[in-house]
């Protein structure tokens, strides 16, 4: 199934949300809103939008030569950790739409691609106030979607957070909320607390495209034998059916693929976020079928010769970390110190980085995901939508009176569940 020529001209003209065609009037690249991502993906059924977080350059371009391949409509995104003003990586929320233009320009990729705000973090009142000012200037800087994380939160100061931030977010943007922090085996997401939180949402007329879970998996590197828990998602998407809304599934790396296809199998997700395996495919490391790095007997990452970076470098960055004391969950830091380094090897050691990504992703998309052939659905939608902008897929049904803040506080009052242990998660 491909778009014809025609299509992809006419989705071209009126398929660039208006801060893209401002961004980039001359450009090929079909950027695209989040919600033009989730529409494909169900009107194939069953398939995942791969979200590459896009931690350096090699990432991009090689999930953008996969999804060109694939024939795929594709996520690029980078969270509030690796991306915002205190990150560790290069690429950011400001500078990471130009990037992917850039690169789709030069790659000559016709398929859609949305970019996502991934766990834009909310978990105070000055994180709040912050917000009100930041998520505006990165909808200036090409943003098309964007995650409102505030699952750190109370159910009932989560939901407020969602609500009073709602207007910084363009109406024609992908919307992802989230209930439950990602935190494993502990304080999964309960169908009360999804009800709360999409309920609440419903009464003030915001529809999110994607609601993401704690649904039993973790960010990283980390394995897990529990890993993603499928009957408590599709539980919690049943629960939801009515308010029309996909599932977006975090913490992929750690999980195997047999795990993954039943969540694009048996629950409602049509967006799952792929990360720390992509960094460490790029680096040229050892990737189990669950995406995490090998370690060889001495507990050390093991480097594959001739793919990747250079030998010297991976020494180099080895050397790097071991001097700052990291363990192995903090080798993502290197990709802020080391951007511009790997950026100076010689193009053909570039090239391998980003063709080693490409063969991951494409496997990915073919054989887990099932979201190949999706991009002509994602342009479809574009063409009968007449629009950048498709709408929302659901409407008013709950009552705004019964969810004034009073009542909200009231209501959460009522919701029982156990939020696991605190701390610092990586998001």
């Amino acid at each position: 199934m491909t778009a014809t020529g025609s299509d992809f001209t006419k989705a071209l003209e009126i398929g660039r949300p208006p801060n893209v065609t401002k961004l980039f009037p001359n450009s090929k690249a079909l950027l695209v809103s989040g919600k033009v991502i989730d529409r494909a993906m169900s009107a194939k059924g069953h398939a995942l939008a791969l979200a590459a977080n896009g931690r350096n350059q090699f990432v991009i371009r090689g999930v953008l030569m996969a999804a060109q391949r694939a024939n795929a409509a594709v996520i690029i995104e980078i969270a509030k950790s690796e991306g915002g003003r205190s990150s560790y990586c290069a690429v950011n929320y400001w500078n990471m739409a130009r990037q992917v233009d850039a690169l789709c320009n030069e790659l000559g990729i016709t398929v859609p691609v949305a970019i996502h705000a991934d766990h834009y973090g909310i978990k105070n009142d000055k994180d709040l106030a912050d917000a009100k000012v930041e998520v505006p200037t990165m909808f200036e800087a090409g943003i098309t979607s964007i995650a409102i994380d505030a699952s750190h939160l109370p159910d009932d100061k989560n939901l407020l957070a969602n609500l009073a931030i709602n207007p910084c977010i363009p109406k024609w943007a992908g919307l992802e909320t989230e209930v439950g922090e990602i935190k494993g085996k502990e304080g999964l997401s309960t169908v009360p607390e999804a009800l709360f939180l999409i309920q609440g949402l419903n009464a003030h007329d915001i529809f999110p495209d994607w609601i993401a879970l704690n649904n039993g998996t973790t960010h990283g590197i980390e394995a897990s034998d529990t890993g993603i828990q499928v009957q408590l998602t599709a539980d919690i998407h049943k629960a939801l059916e009515k308010y029309r809304i996909s599932g977006a599934q975090h913490g992929t790396s750690g999980n195997s693929s047999e795990r993954l296809r039943e969540i694009a199998a048996k629950t409602a997700t049509t967006k799952a976020n792929v990360a720390t395996a992509l960094q460490m495919i790029s680096w040229g490391l050892e990737v189990n079928d669950y995406g995490n790095a090998q370690l060889d007997a001495d507990g050390n990452f093991i480097k594959v010769k001739g793919e990747g970076v250079t030998e010297e470098m991976w020494a180099e960055m080895v050397a790097y970390a071991d001097s700052k004391g990291w363990k192995k969950g903090d080798y993502k830091s290197l990709n802020l110190p080391f951007e511009n380094k790997l950026l100076a090897q010689p193009l053909a050691v570039r090239e391998r980085m980003a063709r080693r990504v490409e063969d991951f992703v494409y496997k990915m998309i073919t054989e887990v995901f099932n979201s190949q052939n999706t991009a002509p659905l994602a342009i479809e939608a574009i063409l009968k939508a007449g629009s950048y902008d498709p709408g929302p897929k659901a409407s008013r049904i709950e009552d705004p009176a019964e969810w004034t803040e009073n009542k909200i506080v009231e209501r959460a009052g009522g919701l029982t569940g156990n939020k696991g242990p605190a701390g610092n998660f990586d998001d």
